[in-house]
């Protein structure tokens, strides 16, 4: 995603110096080199995978910046790690911005939905590369300076909760179309799903592309990792009291996915058994497997 919007940077005319530990990708040998190629001030994007990697990098250009430059975390971060950043950066005299951004690997195409947390200041610096990233059009379609450090990583967090839920509803539309027996062509109805419904979407349209190439998903697991993000999401509707039971039960499914034999459904079909006497299925040479007994 970094190297796509170094593309996209750089198609708008500004110069991008870019730092990846892959030989391959890298256009200098290390940060302390990316430091000395820009001039100042400077706006250095950090784009790498959250945690101790974004922590330990920006502790590491607090020690190589100027007074005047400026920093954007633009990876998925906790927002809670936005302000230890800004502080450790704000006592070098350097700028920090988070940065939310969505768009994945069509984003050099078609642009990227930008939520910016930080100061007006910092913003208005970095304005000329948001401007390049973002998609064609009006501004407030695609970009939103949506509070003080911390806002635009928050902001991203709950877009990736409600995408969580989203997907989950599309796919378990799939999964029962495919269940009727009087849906004879799966693909086509989601298909027709593009033009005029309530429920087209972006997202929509890369399941129509997904079932084009594989109408039945068959090449597929059904294991789906997440992000952290989700579990953010719900963490907070858990602080706030916000009931988000959508999201909460996306986020579950994910787990589910994960687990070849459920050792909580084991449990049911065992107090089903014991109570009811209904049908259990008795493990055979790998769990979950076996013969049906009444």
């Amino acid at each position: 995603m970094g190297f796509n919007m170094r593309d996209r940077v750089r198609a708008a005319g500004h110069e991008v110096v870019g730092y990846d530990r892959n030989p391959e990708v890298t256009d200098v040998g290390s940060l302390a080199e990316l430091v000395e190629r820009l001039a100042a001030p400077r706006l250095v994007w950090v784009m790498v995978p959250a945690g101790d990697p974004t922590r330990q990098t920006i502790a590491e250009l607090a020690e190589l910046l100027d007074e005047g430059d400026l920093v954007v975390d633009g990876g998925n971060s906790r927002f809670t790690d936005d302000q230890l950043n800004s502080e450790l950066l704000d006592s070098k005299g350097v700028g920090y911005l988070d940065c939310g951004v969505s768009g994945g690997v069509w984003g050099r195409e078609n642009g990227y939905a930008l939520m910016v947390g930080g100061t007006a200041e910092h913003v208005e610096q970095a304005m000329p590369v948001f401007d390049a990233l973002r998609p064609e059009g009006p501004r407030e379609e695609g970009f939103a300076h949506a509070g003080g450090v911390g806002a635009g990583h928050y902001a991203k967090m709950i877009h990736n909760g409600i995408e969580y839920g989203l997907m989950q509803a599309y796919a378990e539309g799939f999964e029962l179309l495919e269940a009727a027996k009087v849906i004879e062509d799966v693909p086509s109805v989601i298909k027709a799903w593009q033009r005029g419904t309530v429920v087209r979407s972006w997202l929509l349209d890369l399941l129509v592309r997904a079932l084009d190439s594989d109408p039945e998903l068959d090449d597929l697991r059904g294991y789906v990792e997440d992000s952290g993000e989700g579990r953010w999401t719900v963490e907070e509707a858990i602080n706030l009291a916000v009931p988000a039971p959508v999201i909460s039960a996306a986020l579950f499914s994910r787990f589910r996915s994960r687990q070849e034999d459920s050792p909580a459904m084991r449990a049911v079909a065992s107090l089903r058994n014991q109570f009811g006497g209904h049908a259990v299925q008795h493990a055979g040479p790998t769990s979950g497997s076996g013969t049906t007994q009444g």
